[in-house]
């Protein structure tokens, strides 16, 4: 493990919480270190995992789009393909089974484009726990199928309308119903932030992604790929799929932020490339803020890339030089949306069309023998309606084949 016994990585991370929260964060600490590394409890897992889940997720040797491009081979890590759609099952499913050696029976949880949510909708329906989640009013709106998908597993989706209406929104809130009610309730925390112990939590539950994806490449390639890429919001997916790959010094590390709009102050989400250090939501990271030190508002065309800060693991990552940062705009993503649906037959999350985006500016300037593994965090059905909301208000054009984007 890169951390110390405190949560740190270098400088970040940390728990940074009221005194309320002290005692259920060390109850939980001293519960997931127990059965982290428990065979019981892995077993357990490691059945839902493949029964349930449908784990080992392919690795996909993306032809048409790396043809098209030229240069580097592109290879999919599918978690699109898991139940119920991204990768976030794999946390949840971890996250609810330690829940149930505590002996707490309501679940709450925070959700951006709603894929979190869902996860912990459905592991909560799988075990028959009461399941409430927090869910900016904004995304509600632009993430409808989802919030139907929740409902119908039995969720209560509670609407936040303070602040931007978005994901620091509903954190805000989970963490306050967390601290009123923590004697009962499990906070199933969707990405790899917050205070400690839940950066190196959720990293443990979603280090499968890399681990099988280095096994794979191994088995197809006899060698391992040359660069790993993956989206960054809070960034769970994109640790899951990068720290399996840490030690490997010749596998280089790319991270992929959500330039939004623009890089004006509210416009974008991009931390690392435009933020500073700070604390948020218990713990110490890149953090977007303001002239004043105020948390930023932040903007992603993609629900579940629009927060204000980014997980530790990431900002030591940074940091260190071992991975790097980069960041693509809203118009770039959506073209990659359209571009990996014609080539390959697969819709991909916003999120998602964001590492896609780069990873064929990347393969470009490359030859033909490298190799690029991108995480293909999520599928694109939850964002259908957004694209044809879109198209509708002329953002996106499509005639002849032919996509325009302006935004």
């Amino acid at each position: 493990m890169l951390e110390n016994n405190n949560g740190y990585f270098g400088e970040f991370g940390g728990r940074f919480v009221p005194e309320a929260l002290e005692a259920p964060l060390k109850e939980l600490e001293e519960c997931f270190f127990k059965y982290i590394n428990d065979e019981e409890f892995h077993k357990e897992l490691n059945y839902y995992l493949k029964n349930y889940v449908g784990r080992e997720s392919p690795l996909y040797y993306a032809e048409r789009l790396s043809n098209e491009v030229g240069g580097a081979k592109i290879y999919l890590k599918r978690e699109d393909l898991n139940h119920s759609g991204a990768h976030k099952i794999n946390n949840t499913l971890g996250q609810i089974l330690l829940a149930k050696k505590m002996g707490k029976k309501r679940i709450i949880a925070e959700t951006g484009a709603g894929q979190h949510g869902v996860a912990t909708a459905t592991v909560c329906a799988l075990f028959g726990l009461e399941c409430v989640i927090y869910m900016g009013e904004v995304d509600i709106k632009r993430q409808e199928l989802n919030v139907f998908r929740m409902e119908l597993m039995g969720a209560k989706v509670v609407s936040v309308s303070t602040g931007n209406k978005t994901l620091k929104d509903a954190v805000d809130v989970a963490l306050e119903d967390y601290m009123k009610n923590c004697d009962t309730t499990f906070y199933l925390l969707g990405s790899a932030v917050g205070p400690h112990p839940y950066p190196i939590m959720v990293r443990e539950f979603q280090k499968i992604i890399g681990q099988e994806a280095r096994k794979q490449i191994l088995e197809v390639e006899n060698r391992l790929p040359d660069y790993v890429v993956a989206a960054v919001g809070g960034g769970s997916n994109s640790i899951g799929l990068f720290y399996p790959f840490v030690e490997d010094k010749e596998v280089k590390i790319v991270g992929v932020e959500p330039a939004g709009k623009s890089f004006n102050i509210g416009e974008h989400a991009a931390t690392i490339t435009k933020g500073t250090v700070g604390v948020i939501h218990g713990y110490r990271s890149y953090v977007l803020q303001d002239e004043k030190g105020e948390i930023a508002p932040v903007h992603s065309v993609a629900a579940g890339l629009d927060y204000p800060s980014v997980g530790p693991e990431h900002s030591y990552y940074h940091q260190t030089g071992r991975g790097e940062y980069v960041a693509i705009n809203d118009e770039e993503a959506l073209d990659a949306f359209f571009r990996l649906s014609r080539l390959e037959g697969i819709i991909p999350a916003i999120e998602s069309s964001h590492a896609i985006a780069h990873s064929i500016k990347l393969a470009k300037d490359l030859d033909k023998d490298k190799i690029i593994i991108v995480s293909l965090s999520g599928r694109g059905d939850k964002d259908i309606d957004q694209v044809i909301n879109m198209q509708r208000e002329g953002l996106i054009n499509v005639s002849n084949n032919e996509v325009k984007i302006a935004i």
